[in-house]
């Protein structure tokens, strides 16, 4: 039976992969604040600290704006055992921060996860600085901090330059300012919110291996005005012809409209799975296009 969405707001461990100033830190901060954010070195461990019951939620990044799905969680949720209770979108900002005293003239390398410093190639081109690939953002503040090299600089949230007292050179030096970064809410049990509220569904299925399963199995959501966010295809077992989905869309498996579409459906799937019915983000129509 599915639980209420949690109005206590009695979370009092956040899970989240990465080092102290991540991004994912960031959002456990905005969203729970009162809560302990727990660091995890892996997702993995981010899924077993719920599941184990050491943490209450997880804080999981599922899509970017620029570089697009995460691609190890989509093949992680299926399987874990969890459930999405809700989303929170982060604009994404990356500072240039060194140790105190250091100037734009005298760095030499820039440190970062590999996906930050694509996302700020300007920058690092336009001072002809050499990159340098650390496993995080935040774990490449921690490292210019401990080397106190006044040629070493990192590309990290601000949240980093807090916590390991290093200077901002710079702010907001991202390339492209649209930069999104989508993170889900894991929890043990499910919690659905009411219907006839701004909500979005998300479920995995498989197709049998028919001609033009697909396409049935999906017009279902487009005569019963249902709008599909999200679609994406994954291989199960190593097959090539045994394919699951993953899709979002739109609104509450109890209303009617969602709930006949997903009764058609299961006429042309072998299984469907509702991982989560949680609340919409705001972030959704503000920028509905």
């Amino acid at each position: 039976m599915n639980q209420p969405a949690d109005p206590t707001g009695t979370v009092r461990r956040v899970a989240y992969q990465g080092e102290p100033g991540a991004n994912s830190h960031t959002v456990c901060k905005q969203h729970h604040p009162n809560a302990e954010a727990v660091a995890c070195a892996s997702f993995e461990d981010v899924f077993a600290a719920v599941t184990g019951g050491s943490a209450d939620l997880a804080m999981i990044p599922i899509d970017n704006s620029i570089a697009g799905r995460v691609a190890d969680i989509h093949h992680f949720l299926p399987t874990s055992g969890l459930h999405v209770v809700g989303e929170h979108f982060l604009r994404i900002q990356f500072m240039l921060m060194a140790v105190p005293g250091t100037s734009i003239e005298t760095v030499k390398t820039v440190h970062s996860h590999v996906h930050a410093l694509g996302q700020c190639r300007k920058i690092i081109k336009e001072h002809g600085w050499t990159p340098m690939i650390s496993g995080d953002t935040a774990g490449a503040a921690r490292e210019i901090a401990e080397a106190e090299d006044p040629t070493q600089a990192a590309i990290a949230p601000p949240l980093a330059a807090e916590i390991y007292g290093l200077e901002i050179l710079r702010r907001d030096i991202e390339d492209e300012d649209h930069n999104t970064t989508r993170f889900v809410e894991l929890a043990r049990e499910p919690r659905w919110p009411a219907p006839g509220q701004p909500s979005v569904t998300t479920f995995v299925f498989n197709v049998r291996n028919l001609p033009a399963a697909l396409y049935k199995a999906l017009g279902g959501f487009a005569t019963n005005g249902v709008n599909m966010t999200k679609l994406e295809s994954y291989m199960v077992g190593g097959s090539f012809t045994g394919t699951q989905f993953l899709a979002e869309v739109d609104g509450h498996p109890d209303e009617p409209g969602l709930a006949r579409a997903l009764e058609e459906l299961s006429f042309f799937t072998t299984d469907v799975t509702v991982m989560g019915v949680y609340p919409a983000d705001p972030f959704r129509q503000e920028n509905a296009s």
